[in-house]
């Protein structure tokens, strides 16, 4: 058992009092379960070593969640969970996962037309019963009907942030089986693509049979799909499908880059092989028979006469005819700009979110919780933020070593103007802006919008530019190209939203920002204190898009930060 299956519980409860109107036990037990989704430490050891007393020491829990909890611990199930399924029995994941439906909807449609999944509410909207209950109406049942379809397009795959630890906790296991000189991960993951359909694992040993054994015998396997003698296949009980080949020392490098990919790419490669009469497979590169390089992948580019590209960029676009020695890397990044605490919807404190960044090395980190018309998270009003600010002070006397910027995710209203006043705004060391409602202006009127909060001076970083949630919410319409054109004349900057569920903005659009001459940042959005760990997301997704070093703001040492913030938004330029 696990953190997540403890969270996740915690959740499905959650969504259930949001459904019958107990907002106030759906809000405790959806910050626990957030809680203990990025908790490092385990919750089930903290439980058997010290009782339920030691689950009250844990922020957020109180008696009742703790008893929820035990009951879990103790028998896989909580009885509560099942009545509230009984009562109305419906795949509330699922359904939650379609965009326009929540809680409140979900009930309205189990109890007018008996909708319990995704297929159930899908033959519903086609039959076009929707738009026919009292709230809903046409408009609502298309955008289920979008929604739905977006929904299916996504299935079967994981987000990145889902599969990356998974990928990694297995390679880590498979150092450990003796005689493995190598492991690496390879596949989509490797190319840092958002979501992935499977995990590629590749293993460097002397005995395969020892790394297929310990393979398919793990805890963590629900369905063994093959077991060979130099290739398995499993199915995990997170869902998602694993490989695993063991490769001889002459073809791990030829092996890495054929199942690394992109196909496009491997197309690519293969077709230059051709020309120099040569074969490419994931053996090896071969003149006739002869073997003439695969034991790295460096002697395999080399004797195609190209230069090696990063993994992120191997997609069969341009990636053989570029230098990329100035790409970002995944330790230049000095500091964040983007994280939410206690104050509003994060979870952990101040000082806690601080001292964390510190400990990642960090140099200085800003402080942005929502602002005070995103009244579901508590947002802050001039009144709040400046004591939050003053706090901030306090805090950095006390807090050697980094420094931490006061800041706030201000909210963008409907007409592009701000939620906080310019009086208050100048008074913050850096601002950020962000769209969280009315998704479903026109293309022109949301771009309108975002131009004209951009337009003010005291706006530093458009906050997740588009607004999307991958595998949850389709971005909203919005001309992106007006967008960085608007970033470059008014110089605001881009952000490039590093938090799995969001990788906002997408590749492309960095790479359209990077012609253009626009800067960015690379920030986490982080609401705890492990998900100050998600830069590397945010790294990975710009390097796909080549982006370079000295585009990005946070790669900047505080003194010349601090400069930079310093300079009038229209003289600023690239590092």
């Amino acid at each position: 058992m696990k953190n997540k299956d403890i969270s996740d519980i915690l959740f499905a409860i959650a969504e259930y009092f949001t459904v019958f109107d107990e907002p106030f036990k759906a809000r405790a037990y959806e910050k626990v379960a957030e809680t203990l989704s990025t908790l490092d430490s385990d919750v089930r050891a903290i439980y058997e070593s010290a009782g339920r007393k030691a689950l009250e020491e844990i922020p957020g829990i109180g008696k009742g969640i703790a008893q929820t909890i035990e009951e879990y611990i103790k028998t896989g199930r909580v009885r509560e969970l099942g009545a509230m399924r009984k009562k109305m029995p419906v795949n509330m994941e699922e359904l939650r996962s379609i965009e326009g439906v929540g809680p409140k909807a979900i009930k309205t449609l189990f109890e007018k037309l008996k909708v319990k999944d995704v297929a159930s509410l899908k033959k519903a909207a086609l039959a076009g019963k929707i738009q026919k209950l009292e709230k809903f109406g046409l408009k609502s049942e298309q955008k289920i009907l979008k929604g739905i379809e977006f929904f299916e397009s996504s299935r079967g795959r994981f987000l990145l942030g889902e599969a990356l630890p998974i990928a990694r906790r297995i390679a880590d296991d498979l150092r450990k089986v003796k005689g493995v000189s190598r492991v690496e991960i390879a596949g989509s993951i490797r190319r840092w693509r958002e979501t992935s359909g499977d995990i590629d694992i590749l293993v460097e040993a002397i005995d395969a049979d020892a790394v297929m054994n310990a393979f398919v015998s793990r805890e963590d396997v629900a369905h063994i799909i093959a077991h060979g003698e130099t290739k398995s296949s499993v199915r995990i009980k997170d869902g998602i499908d694993v490989d695993v080949r063991v490769l001889p020392k002459k073809s791990f490098g030829a092996a890495l880059i054929y199942f690394t990919g992109s196909k496009d790419h491997n197309v690519i490669l293969r077709s230059l092989a051709l020309k120099r009469k040569l074969k490419l497979n994931e053996y090896g590169l071969y003149r006739g028979t002869k073997i003439i390089a695969g034991a790295t992948e460096e002697e395999v580019y080399k004797a195609l006469g190209v230069i090696m590209p990063p993994p992120e960029l191997r997609e069969g676009r341009d990636e053989l005819e570029k230098k990329y020695s100035e790409l970002v890397g995944f330790t230049d990044l000095r500091g964040d700009f983007q994280t939410q605490t206690d104050w509003t919807d994060g979870t952990g404190s101040l000082e806690a979110m601080v001292r964390e960044a510190k400990r990642l090395g960090h140099e200085y980190i800003a402080i942005t919780d929502h602002t005070k018309s995103l009244a579901m998270t508590g947002g802050s009003d001039e009144k709040k933020l400046r004591k939050q600010m003053r706090e901030i002070d306090a805090l950095g006397k006390k807090i050697s070593g980094i420094k931490i910027l006061k800041s706030a995710e201000v909210n963008i209203m409907k007409d592009g103007t701000l939620d906080i006043s310019d009086e208050v705004l100048s008074e913050l060391d850096i601002v950020g802006a962000a769209v969280h409602s009315h998704f479903n202006l026109s293309e022109d009127e949301q771009t309108e919008r975002i131009m004209r909060a951009m337009s003010n001076p005291h706006v530093d970083i458009l906050f997740h530019p588009t607004g999307r949630v991958l595998k949850k919410r389709d971005p909203y319409a919005v001309d992106i190209d007006r967008i960085i054109v608007h970033a470059v004349a008014t110089g605001t900057v881009l952000e490039i939203d590093a938090h799995p569920w969001r990788l906002d903005l997408k590749d492309d659009h960095i790479k359209r920002g990077v012609d253009a001459g626009a800067m960015f940042s690379i920030d986490t959005d982080a609401h705890s204190l492990a998900e100050l760990s998600y830069l590397e997301y945010g790294i990975g997704q710009a390097r796909r898009a080549g982006l370079p070093k000295n585009h990005v703001l946070n790669t900047l040492a505080l003194p010349a930060l601090q400069k930079f913030l310093a300079t009038p938004k229209q003289k600023r330029h690239l590092l």
